[in-house]
């Protein structure tokens, strides 16, 4: 039995910085070209983003359709058009319905074969009779997601306030849990305003050095803590892992500072 070499490709979607696989079989792809797959929502057009790399015969991804055709990128402009109209009509209709819900985008497959409607709410909705009436004016299979404030802010995207894009939006594929312990652990400013994001929600960027600080304090007493020294016993009044110090106060009032070396040398 000849066995053939299989191969896949890394694509792209628009407004999506996450990248998926699929298998190329013969067809000769590079980076930067378009071509058309079949997604969970239905034809797609994506950009090549990772060349050909060997896949094994057991990788079930599903296959490249074709290259973009002339006629592809066509269809793809002209929905982006049909796009602005059917979320503008939607949007009328569901402020006539009364449902607490806020329209984020529409969005066609590439075929118009599906016609999909993103938003946020606060709660569990039941859009059964608009999914009926929009079915009956755009005459096409409707879908309606509802996603939460954090996918909005990678939707639409923006700016920090370290004056960046935000992570969302440009690298970031999964969003980690992230909790106020990350802010405290880091000696933060508890203000809300501080450390939350465009969405609302504390920032993702809690969770990039979280880590390293964890590793960090392990080491070290925790604040409050009490302490042994030479000097007697000693209440910790703050540890500062960027100038690696440990403020001490003693039993009589005096303050003292202290480095790592010098707890680890001493104090232990």
């Amino acid at each position: 039995m000849k066995w053939t070499m299989r191969w896949g490709v890394g694509i792209r979607f628009e407004d999506n910085p996450k990248t998926y696989y699929f298998a190329t079989h013969t067809l000769p792809l590079q980076v930067g070209e378009k071509c058309v797959v079949e997604t969970v929502l239905g034809l797609e057009l994506g950009e090549v983003v990772k060349p050909p790399f060997p896949i094994g015969e057991k990788d079930d991804l599903k296959p490249v359709i074709r290259k973009a055709q002339e006629i592809d990128l066509v269809q793809w402009q002209v929905n982006k058009e049909k796009e602005k109209d059917a979320f503008r009509m939607a949007r009328s209709m569901v402020a006539q319905s009364e449902l607490p819900m806020k329209l984020l985008r529409a969005h066609y497959t590439l075929d118009r074969g599906k016609l999909i409607f993103y938003f946020v709410s606060e709660e569990r909705i039941d859009f059964r009779q608009l999914v009926k009436e929009l079915a009956g004016v755009f005459r096409t299979r409707i879908e309606m997601r509802q996603i939460g404030v954090r996918d909005e802010a990678r939707m639409f995207g923006g700016c920090g306030m370290c004056g960046r894009e935000l992570c969302c939006s440009t690298f970031l594929l999964d969003f980690d849990p992230i909790s106020i312990k990350m802010a405290k652990e880091q000696n933060l400013v508890l203000n809300s305003a501080k450390i939350s994001g465009m969405c609302g929600r504390l920032m993702c960027c809690l969770s990039f050095e979280y880590y390293l600080y964890q590793k960090l304090l392990y080491k070290l007493p925790r604040k409050e803590s009490k302490i042994l020294t030479p000097f007697g016993l000693a209440k910790v009044v703050e540890v500062n892992v960027f100038k690696d110090s440990i403020s001490l106060r003693l039993e009589d009032g005096r303050e003292i500072e202290i480095n790592e070396e010098e707890y680890d040398r001493y104090f232990l």
